[in-house]
C-alpha cells in the first residue's frame, strides 16, 4: 500500500475506530453524532464512525477531548478490515 493510494489514507473521509480509556454510557452516542459506542471488556470504549472528510474527523476528536477520557488510538478502517499503515510500529 503506497502513500499515494487514496484507499490507504482516506484524506477525504472514511471509516475510523477511535479507542478511549474508560467506559461511556450509551447516552453519549448523541454527543458523538449517533456514532456507535462499544464498551470493551478491557475497560475501553470504541467509537466506530464514518466521516465525510478530515475536518469532520478533527471535529470528532475535539469532542473526544471535551469528554476528558484519554485517547488511546485512531485507526482507519478499510472495507475489509483494519488498514496496515506502512512504517507503523517502528
Amino acid at each position: 500500500m503506497s502513500r499515494s493510494d487514496p484507499a490507504a489514507f482516506p484524506e477525504n473521509g472514511g471509516r475510523y475506530e477511535i479507542r478511549l480509556r474508560g467506559h461511556l454510557d450509551d447516552r453519549w452516542s448523541a454527543w458523538f453524532e449517533g456514532h456507535r459506542l462499544t464498551r470493551q471488556d478491557d475497560g475501553t470504549t470504541t467509537l466506530d464512525c464514518s466521516v465525510p472528510d478530515q475536518a469532520a474527523l478533527h471535529g470528532l476528536l475535539h469532542r473526544v477531548r471535551d469528554v476528558g477520557l484519554p485517547l488511546i488510538s485512531v485507526t482507519p478502517i478499510a472495507a475489509e478490515g483494519v488498514l496496515q499503515v506502512p512504517g507503523a510500529g517502528r
